[in-house]
């Protein structure tokens, strides 16, 4: 053998296998529908014409097209939380508890892709904001609708959040009835006290207007369902998928304070608050208090 070959090598002068070159996929070989006939189209049932024609930028500024798109996204994915808290709350209502795990992953997976936003508004430095920021006047996300219906769903209330919207204005009602109504925490209260644990009347009868005050008894509750949680399984369940709620939208407040910090450093909002200070405050607030509380407890 000679020195230059090598083992299994082809001999000299042979043909070699030349590797499959890949030019993708030939749409000819598919059954593709190229004529639609009388169905809809893709564009049309996502309205996509609507949709994509919302994005009109007051300035020349390229950084605003990534600004009005990130504030838009948020908004659905808002508008999904809702949907499913709705329906969790219609399960909790009904002491079906099964169901409502199902939507409240779904709910953890959505708060994942609000925290994702901040990061790549974070792309955004202090001088690409400045160079549009005057040009929103007072807007600012403090008037978003669905963000305080989503707080409001959670049991964060005070009244005074609704003046931001005109009286007798279409945004103006759904807070007020929002308000008015019992929070996600108030439906789980109930079935807590109907399935036998000591909720106080006060608690089951309050105001539903006004912050929620904690108390020691609910506490007591709930520590009753942790020790019982082979007989009542579900209701332990639904505790530790309203503290993923809860830790996911202290998360998402915390990653929105270091972006606005990052950007704005300590300039007042456009919507008038105090900017990073007002939202270091709003860390400090816990929707399902007694299930932190219990913790300590256990």
């Amino acid at each position: 053998m000679s020195s230059t070959e090598r083992p299994g090598a082809p001999p000299p002068g042979a043909a070699t296998a030349q590797p499959e070159v890949f030019t993708g996929v030939d749409p000819s070989e598919e059954a593709v529908h190229w004529d639609l006939g009388s169905s809809q189209s893709y564009a049309q049932y996502l309205r996509l014409d609507r949709l994509l024609d919302a994005q009109e930028p007051l300035s020349t500024e390229h950084d605003e097209m990534l600004f009005i798109i990130v504030h838009q996204v948020s908004e659905l994915w808002i508008r999904l939380m809702l949907h499913e808290l709705r329906a969790v709350i219609e399960c909790v209502r009904r002491d079906n508890l099964g169901p409502s795990f199902k939507m409240l992953e779904r709910i953890g997976r959505v708060q994942a892709q609000l925290l994702a936003v901040w990061e790549v508004l974070s792309t955004m430095t202090p001088a690409d904001y400045s160079a549009f920021r005057n040009l929103l006047g007072r807007a600012s996300g403090f008037q978003s609708l669905q963000y305080r219906l989503l707080e409001f769903t959670l049991g964060n209330r005070h009244a005074r959040y609704i003046d931001v919207h005109a009286p007798g204005s279409a945004a103006h009602t759904a807070l007020s009835q929002a308000l008015a109504a019992p929070s996600l925490y108030d439906e789980v209260l109930r079935l807590l006290s109907q399935r036998g644990y000591g909720v106080p009347a006060a608690v089951l009868a309050r105001d539903y207007s006004q912050p929620y005050t904690p108390s020691k008894q609910v506490t007591a509750a709930w520590l009753g369902v942790y020790h019982n949680a082979g007989k009542d399984w579900d209701l332990y369940e639904l505790a530790e998928r309203l503290v993923d709620l809860d830790h996911g939208f202290q998360l998402w407040r915390f990653h929105h304070m270091k972006a606005v910090e990052r950007i704005i450093g300590y300039k007042p909002g456009t919507g008038g608050t105090a900017g990073v200070a007002y939202l270091a405050k709003a860390l400090r607030l816990r929707l399902f208090p007694e299930l932190w509380e219990l913790r300590t407890s256990m």
